[in-house]
């Protein structure tokens, strides 16, 4: 019976390393589908581990290294640039992910394009998905052709690294990397292919000083497709987010190893490419002859970046049983907190049997907590029909109780507010200029403390 069990084979699952019993199709741990292979154990080493062999290189005092070597260099996409912390870093390893269609390859070739035309070093696109006149038809539409911008369709690990010794580029472009298989290391896509490829590119990376970007599939539900360890083997996570149905894209950093990794870069897809927005604030707001009820203005943080965002709100007629209650670009639990601190608290308005519907302009997604006062003025605004001042704006996060709650950032979002010229702003108590010692020239501030109060100084400067 031992001699039996001890033949057994052992299992593990690549994702999380879990170690089931026997095999499974989905790792019950982390519910990862064909992540569960059998585990290559190798034989346990007993005594004192000693060196067999001499390092590569000594280690040397951290102040006698030079940092030269690790500058990053401008890809020539400002808003790209503003997400990596400057550019790309020879050697390092950046993953890409987003939803397909969304505009990952066309922006990646933009790129290419321009790292190509610095003239230092070739680019190499490798694409897995495409044939390279497909690529070469994209390309010739959006104007990235470049003598020294090299393509290449492939699906092999070792064709890859084939091209790479014969263009010798600065920089690699793979399109995808769920798409390059390697002899020996499961189906190709799988788990244990895709972890095994993005391991050998990461150390060529290195070892050339190569800047590497790899696209990556997501999930149903967003996430990087394939084992959680890509991520870590990588340098740079990058997510690229956008809906279909408008111009906006957002390049969101989650992880920088040289930079900050809260970042977010604004783009405008067209039908010539993809350009970045230095200043996106007024995509996201509508321009009105005159105040219009049900309309209010915040300022949202994007990461580090602050947007002014308009919020827009209709209340709808009295509607037996379940009136409905309709976002876009908002959260929807929050818009049901709100309703009913509106109508509990302020005793002016009846909404439990009215249909709400709310939105944000320009496909911004904005969830949160500080767009709940200007979330609020824009129901009540529609509901009382109160035309609120265009020039407005409402930051704060409202609680149970009606109260606003102070949120991060005031400082930068005031600051953006006055830049683009509004005249008053809302704000949570102990946030204004006098408090934090941040001047917002031309803006009239002032702090409030609830719910009830915020709609006596809206209707009031509405009035001026």
């Amino acid at each position: 019976m031992s001699t039996r069990a001890a033949a057994r084979p052992a299992y593990v699952c690549d994702a999380c390393g879990h170690q089931p019993p026997k095999w499974l199709g989905r790792c019950p741990e982390c519910g990862e589908w064909g992540s569960v292979v059998e585990a290559t154990t190798g034989p346990a080493v007993a005594g004192k581990v000693v060196a067999t062999r001499m390092p590569s290189e000594p280690a040397r005092p951290i102040a006698t290294i030079s940092a030269a070597p690790a500058k990053a260099r401008p890809s020539g996409v400002s808003e790209l640039d503003r997400v990596l912390g400057g550019g790309f870093v020879p050697g390092a390893v950046v993953l890409l992910a987003g939803e397909p269609g969304v505009g990952k390859s066309t922006l990646l070739l933009d790129v290419a394009q321009r790292w190509a035309a610095a003239g230092e070093t070739p680019s190499l696109v490798i694409s897995g998905e495409e044939s390279v006149s497909q690529v070469r038809l994209r390309a010739e539409r959006i104007g990235a052709l470049d003598e020294r911008l090299y393509l290449a369709a492939e699906s092999d690990l070792a064709a890859v690294l084939g091209h790479l010794d014969a263009v010798k580029p600065g920089l690699l472009v793979l399109d995808s990397v769920q798409t390059i298989s390697i002899a020996g290391e499961g189906v190709p896509g799988g788990v244990t292919q895709v972890r095994a490829v993005t391991a050998a590119l990461v150390s060529v990376a290195k070892e050339r000083g190569i800047a590497t970007v790899l696209v990556g599939h997501v999930t149903k539900d967003g996430q990087v497709a394939g084992p959680r360890v890509l991520e870590h083997l990588v340098d740079v996570v990058l997510h690229f987010e956008g809906d279909k149905h408008s111009a906006l894209r957002l390049v969101r950093g989650m992880k920088n190893r040289f930079g900050a990794a809260d970042e977010v870069g604004c783009f405008e897809m067209h039908e010539s490419g993809i350009t970045s927005l230095a200043d996106p604030s007024g995509m996201f707001l509508t321009r009105y002859a005159e105040a219009v009820p049900g309309t209010c203005v915040t300022v949202a943080m994007e990461g580090r970046r602050a947007l002014v965002t308009e919020v827009q709100a209709l209340i709808g007629a009295a509607v037996p049983g379940s009136p409905r209650r309709t976002v876009s670009g908002i959260d929807s639990a929050r818009l049901a907190m709100v309703l009913a601190v509106l109508q509990t608290r302020t005793k002016q308005l009846t909404l439990h049997d009215r249909e709400v519907f709310a939105a944000t302009v320009g496909g911004i997604r904005v969830t949160e907590p500080a767009a709940d006062l200007a979330l609020a003025l824009a129901v009540a605004s529609g509901g009382l029909n109160l035309a609120i001042s265009p020039r407005l704006a409402a930051i704060g996060e409202v609680g149970l109780t009606g109260e606003v709650r102070r949120v991060g950032a005031v400082p930068r979002r005031l600051a953006e507010a006055a830049r683009l010229g509004f005249r008053y702003a809302l704000v949570p108590p102990d946030c204004g200029p006098a408090k934090t010692g941040v001047a917002a020239p031309g803006l009239r501030v002032e702090e409030v403390g609830d719910l009830a109060t915020a709609l006596q100084w809206a209707a009031r400067f509405s009035a001026e």
